[in-house]
């Protein structure tokens, strides 16, 4: 990658984060983890029974990206989308690091909200290669009750501009659940190095646009679908849609009432699945169906089918069982077509980092 950190052990931070993160607490906030395999116990990839396999680590010291050059220990999510010239964008979360704590916060980690990275990786049976490193894209403040998080959510390329969907946190609730002030788009014209907040496209957490807090890209037939859930995990999902060219007008937006599409009202959304948490949605062209990522109440990852964007969606198959990776959250759909097996991302919150999983379809 083109980023290096410079050497950590000539401050001394190394040493003070690692005594302080021996004694940090388990939480429901990211503040608290530990993505240091020394300190968390967890070395090299989990044995899952059952058809669906750990293949790759993805981020972390235990990753071949080795993104802790970057000051990357541990992050999350890992929304992945082509950029329109073939090469991949990947967006993660909230992101821990050395250097100066948020204490504010209650971290002992100098935390980011966001990071991409971008990859021509296309074929991911050996993996996934980090080609470069877009850090801290859209800062934000991080101070509880104002905004402690700004997280990427969905992303998605559209006439040469990419976009994603941000969710502006206000604070961390119980286990699986937040408080959010708005979602909103964020764009860049130069291929992700640079962003900016579209400030008109925010959704404030009412009036319907509360089931439009987090997100999910799709596009088919010259529209793109947005789906959407309330904040946190264990919600009812929802989904609305714009021409690709109104992408950015809010008012552009149909929602579907579960028979119907109507026009600009989001509070006409009806839910099209329950018991979902983050998404992710892209059609598959080996079954012939849309194909909807999730975790279901229990926590564990599950797959959904649909014949169209707006389903009917079918029950959900179980790809991990919770009780085979107990913290696994946000699987994400790698974003080209690879056959029978499907590829996708998952973070696992014990060690705080992200694996590329593949199961047989």
């Amino acid at each position: 990658m083109t980023r290096s950190l410079s050497a950590l052990a000539r401050t001394g931070a190394l040493a003070a984060i690692l005594a302080l993160a021996v004694a940090a607490p388990a939480g429901a906030d990211p503040n608290n983890v530990i993505p240091i395999p020394a300190l968390n116990g967890i070395h090299g990839l989990p044995e899952l029974p059952g058809p669906t396999k750990a293949v790759y680590q993805v981020t972390g010291m235990d990753s071949p990206n080795r993104t802790q050059s970057v000051n990357v220990l541990g992050t999350d999510l890992g929304i992945m989308w082509d950029d329109g010239n073939g090469r991949m964008i990947t967006a993660f979360g909230d992101s821990a690091g050395i250097g100066v704590p948020n204490l504010l916060a209650g971290s002992i980690w100098a935390w980011t909200s966001n990071v991409l990275f971008r990859s021509s990786t296309h074929d991911p049976a050996a993996g996934i290669v980090f080609d470069d490193v877009v850090p801290n894209p859209l800062p934000s403040p991080k101070i509880p009750g104002i905004e402690i998080s700004l997280i990427p959510t969905a992303g998605i390329s559209v006439g040469g501009v990419q976009y994603m969907s941000m969710m502006s946190v206000r604070e961390w609730g119980d286990h699986g659940k937040w408080h959010t002030n708005f979602s909103t788009l964020a764009s860049s014209g130069d291929g992700g190095s640079t962003w900016t907040q579209l400030t008109h496209t925010r959704r404030a957490n009412v009036d319907g646009h509360e089931n439009f807090q987090q997100n999910a890209f799709l596009k088919a037939g010259g529209y793109v679908y947005r789906y959407g859930t309330p904040a946190g995990r264990n919600n009812p999902g929802f989904v609305s849609r714009a021409k690709e060219s109104d992408i950015a007008n809010i008012d552009a937006y149909e929602y579907w009432d579960g028979k119907e599409w109507k026009p600009t009202d989001a509070k006409t959304a009806a839910p099209i699945v329950g018991g979902v948490a983050e998404l992710s949605v892209m059609w598959n062209e080996y079954l012939g169906q849309y194909v909807m990522l999730t975790t279901d109440p229990a926590n564990s990852v599950v797959l959904r089918t649909a014949p169209a964007p707006e389903g009917p969606w079918s029950e959900p198959r179980v790809l991990i069982d919770a009780r085979s990776l107990p913290t696994a959250y946000a699987p994400m759909i790698f974003p080209y077509q690879t056959g029978r097996d499907l590829y996708f991302l998952v973070t696992q919150h014990t060690q705080y980092n992200v694996l590329l999983m593949r199961t047989p379809l």
